[in-house]
């Protein structure tokens, strides 16, 4: 690894539990392993900028989690804030998502992805609402972790007309209360929040557990043994516990017909069914990642451990991601299992299923798999033996960078514990089906590092340090890699000299 990329041990928290709305302070320039490269800071001073999307050749919109703003950034310099949304921004929520309809030319449509507040909150374990209104709250924005409705994470539609962002219709909504009476702690973690359109124009967006206990975590009965059911319902993914999921929606918010359950759904029926029918895939415990292959248009995602087994993997339809029975490859499961009772809090966040009931061989962890007809099961394509945090993942499309990262996988930090915020790049195989790597010690798709975020057994993936907690990776109009930086308050672009 080369002598430029720095160790550096900080302590901001993990991703997202940032909250407020003070400015980053100025940070200095990340440092790139390779000096036939460069990077620049394309604009600063952003307040916990999250995601990005070009629409011009050199003008971009910008997220900002806490504030709810959407910033119009052309030439490198603020031209406005072009919408104002009254966000809960507690946690890890806030204004987390941006995708382009792919025919934003014409249509001019843009979606986000966001957290919306309640107008009250309350103290004991249910919500004082189900939903907010259908046309977004603009303005004022809390952090009040229980000051939101049931299903407050929204996906809505909104039409560029040049200077702002008009409201057109909402999409979705998703879980966001988290106060459950079987834990007696208010949460507002594992919202997901990354929306993706795919080669094949279908919106796909991720969604965390919620820590919800139920089907899509593989959990039959929602219960775990000798812990009662929570306050909501299920295990059956009803609204209240449709988590942990993978959604492939039309742009209207649909289900598309050839989604892998979705047959399945409409013989079932009612809220159950509709949300079945909308499922590409599930098992998923949280992620900050997920990109479409510019190559093959296959989907990936990064998915974050609680301790243990941080993943990348090559999503297909009906994918049974493992969670909560395994993370990482099923037959490390008891490794798995011996590091999440090896670190308290030792809970998995849900008192009702602790670590001491995970399974202890790979043939129990596949029997206790929660497999719809049509489901499918496969390890991820890397991991990390001790979780290292990992949050954007993107591609380089293209070779502006150099033939030797055409169309690579790109992988940004959680936490700014590791390198002052890493940033990784993989190889993919010839076919890309899965990552490529010419070290040894990565032959079984495992970096065996030695602790909780230890670089070790992956640091000939160091593309870069200094990059602070990174949101969003983009290729740009330019064909440059474009890297959004909650934590430095900044979007960097990396060309080459």
């Amino acid at each position: 690894m080369s002598s430029r990329v720095r160790f550096v041990v900080a302590v901001l928290p993990l991703l997202f539990v940032l909250s407020g709305r003070q400015p980053a302070a100025q940070s200095p320039l990340p440092q790139l392993a390779d000096p036939a490269l460069t990077v620049r800071a394309v604009i600063s001073g952003l307040e916990q900028p999250t995601s990005m999307a070009f629409i011009g050749a050199n003008e971009f919109l910008v997220l900002e989690k806490a504030s709810g703003r959407v910033k119009h950034v052309i030439n490198g310099a603020l031209a406005q804030i072009v919408l104002d949304l009254a966000v809960n921004n507690a946690s890890e929520r806030g204004l987390l998502g941006i995708a382009l309809h792919p025919q934003f030319a014409t249509n001019r449509f843009v979606y986000l992805y966001w957290t919306c507040s309640a107008p009250f909150g309350s103290s004991t374990f249910q919500p004082s609402a189900s939903t907010c209104p259908t046309t977004p709250a603009t303005g004022a924005d809390t952090s009040d972790i229980v000051l939101v409705p049931l299903l407050g994470n929204r996906i809505d539609r909104f039409t560029w007309d040049g200077t702002a962002l008009r409201f057109d219709r909402n999409i979705f909504n998703l879980r966001s209360f988290q106060h459950d009476a079987s834990n007696n702690v208010p949460r507002g973690n594992h919202n997901g929040g990354v929306i993706r359109f795919g080669n094949d124009g279908k919106l796909y967006v991720i969604f965390g557990d919620q820590g919800r206990r139920g089907q899509m975590q593989n959990l039959f009965d929602d219960r775990g043994p000798g812990a009662p059911d929570d306050q909501f319902g299920g295990p059956g993914p009803d609204r209240p516990h449709f988590t942990g999921v993978i959604l492939r929606l039309n742009d209207d918010g649909s289900a598309p017909a050839d989604n892998p359950f979705f047959a399945l759904g409409a013989g079932i029926g009612g809220d159950v069914g509709g949300n079945l029918q909308r499922t590409y895939a599930y098992g998923v415990r949280n992620s900050f990642g997920l990109a479409v292959d510019p190559v093959s248009g296959d989907l990936w995602d990064q998915q974050n451990g609680d301790d243990s087994f941080d993943e990348l993997n090559r999503l297909t339809a009906g994918s049974n991601m493992g969670w909560i029975q395994t993370m990482g490859p099923i037959d490390r499961v008891a490794e798995f299992k011996a590091i999440e009772l090896s670190l308290a809090p030792r809970d998995l966040q849900q008192l009702r299923f602790s670590p001491s009931l995970l399974p202890n061989t790979p043939e129990e962890a596949r029997a206790r798999l929660f497999m719809l007809p049509g489901a499918h099961y496969d390890d991820p394509e890397f991991s990390w033996k001790w979780a290292i945090a990992p949050a954007a993942i993107g591609f380089l499309r293209g070779n502006a960078l150099g033939a030797e990262y055409a169309n690579d996988l790109f992988v940004g930090a959680s936490r700014t514990t590791l390198l002052d915020g890493y940033l990784l790049r993989l190889d993919l195989s010839s076919d890309r089906q899965s990552i490529a790597s010419g070290d040894a010690r990565l032959a079984d798709k495992v970096a065996d590092n030695s602790a909780k975020f230890d670089i070790g057994e992956s640091e000939r993936l160091v593309f870069g340090s200094g990059f602070g907690i990174g949101t969003d990776i983009q290729t740009g109009p330019n064909g440059n890699l474009f890297v959004v930086s909650l934590s430095n308050g900044a979007v960097y672009e990396i060309s080459r000299r």
